[in-house]
């Protein structure tokens, strides 16, 4: 076979791996659900090698969506990491086999400290298995390696396995995008769900021009602004309204040579669109989006305190 070929091949193969562990999800599933959302304490993975690099992505995810998790190396636990474990902890132990020597060494202090311990594994009549409260069996009829050695289909099916305990301890928690914001302040949804209008406003050296400046004034403050507006002020300095790029692009097909006769108060916009600065940046992009526009000024009370732009 060509190397696509193969690629489809292994694809196939995980495929109907996926399939074979998905016809044998049982109650044993929602057993570790409760489990986990019944614990006042924290949910701890451990795995080795491979299964341990699927365990960090499985304690990641739980951890950003709502269940407090962190992922505890066998080997780093057997020598002194086990005095984390709380007796209120749930551990979830991962081993394809159930005989993996690093992790069957932590059951007797797990039992001894009275944790709830959920196996995942391929085998439900291995030893990790059998000493467990809970098993969720992720067998696959192969692995997609021709010699069936390297971890290939049994690690995609843990991974698998451990999307399906997030999203369903998601739905328990009734887990929403705000939420996962706080979890992820760096994060685009984070910063838009999170931040006020206030704390990305534009407030210094905005494009200000006064009801009675030319054509060509309102053009250069346009200009060197850089937020496609000019913020029109009458008396006392108070805003009267705003002119746009769009708003000089059309004087200029109304009125064609006469246009540099004009004064912002020939083409203001009054009453522009505005928003508060205690509003939160997702509330602003969605006032902006509906009423296709790009910019909104920002007032507090009637006082201009800056421009929010999208």
């Amino acid at each position: 076979m060509n190397a696509k070929e193969i690629a489809k091949e292994v694809i196939k193969i995980e495929i109907e791996g996926l399939e074979y562990m998905s016809n044998r999800i049982n109650d044993n599933f929602d057993q570790a659900i409760k489990a986990i959302i019944s614990t006042a304490g924290r949910t701890i993975i451990c795995g080795m090698g491979k299964s341990g690099i699927i365990g960090k992505k499985i304690a990641a995810s739980f951890a950003s969506t709502g269940t407090p998790s962190f992922f505890m190396h066998p080997g780093e636990a057997f020598h002194g990491d086990l005095g984390m474990v709380k007796s209120i902890d749930v551990f979830i132990a991962i081993s394809n086999s159930g005989e993996t020597d690093e992790v069957l060494k932590l059951l007797p202090f797990l039992r001894d400290n009275g944790n709830y311990i959920i196996a995942i594994t391929g085998r439900s009549d291995s030893t990790l298995a059998k000493n467990a409260h809970c098993h969720l069996d992720i067998a696959v009829p192969k692995e997609a390696c021709p010699l069936q050695l390297a971890p290939t289909s049994s690690t995609t099916a843990t991974l698998v396995m451990g999307d399906a305990l997030t999203v369903a301890l998601m739905d328990e928690r009734n887990f929403k995008p705000e939420n996962f914001a706080r979890f992820h302040p760096g994060g685009n949804l984070g910063r838009r769900l999170l931040s006020k209008v206030r704390d990305e406003m534009i407030v210094d050296n905005l494009p200000l021009v006064n009801i009675n400046a030319d054509f060509s004034s309102i053009i250069n403050t346009i200009s060197s602004g850089q937020l496609g507006l000019a913020l029109i002020l009458g008396l006392n300095d108070q805003l009267e309204g705003i002119i746009t790029d769009g708003d000089i692009r059309r004087s200029m097909e109304t009125y064609g040579k006469d246009v540099f006769d004009l004064k912002a108060v020939d083409i203001i916009t009054l009453n522009p669109l505005s928003i508060t600065q205690d509003t939160s940046i997702q509330v602003a992009y969605e006032f902006m989006h509906t009423n296709n526009v790009t910019s909104l000024v920002v007032l507090d009370g009637n006082s201009l305190v800056g421009v929010i732009k999208k």
